[in-house]
């Protein structure tokens, strides 16, 4: 993006007439006006195109948990299919405590 700055007409300025710089100021408000619109209708366009972005890479995401759900499904299925539970598991995790021997008193 190129930046425009035109030069200041001083010596135009500095020999104008009052209605003639009244007319001047009016060009360039209603330039920076023009400009402001432009601006806002780029961030609109901005807006628009990162959120489509987002949403498309939460889609991905979603796909991407949804499989590996799936696949831990399966393996949980595939791990239970041989003749243990997912109780039988969980408990061979915790090995009992060693009794110790209680004294009588």
């Amino acid at each position: 993006m190129s930046q425009y700055r035109p030069p200041a007409p001083w010596e135009f300025l500095l020999s104008a007439s009052r209605t003639t710089l009244q007319s001047y100021e009016l060009s360039r408000l209603s330039h920076a006006a023009n400009l402001r619109k432009e601006i806002l209708e780029l961030l609109d366009q901005y807006m628009e195109e990162r959120t489509s972005a987002l949403l498309a890479r939460w889609l991905i995401e979603q796909r991407e948990r949804s499989v590996m759900a799936a696949e831990n499904m399966v393996t949980a299925e595939v791990a239970g299919s041989n003749g243990h539970s997912a109780s039988d598991n969980v408990l061979a995790e915790h090995a009992p405590l060693p009794r110790t021997p209680r004294s009588r008193s």
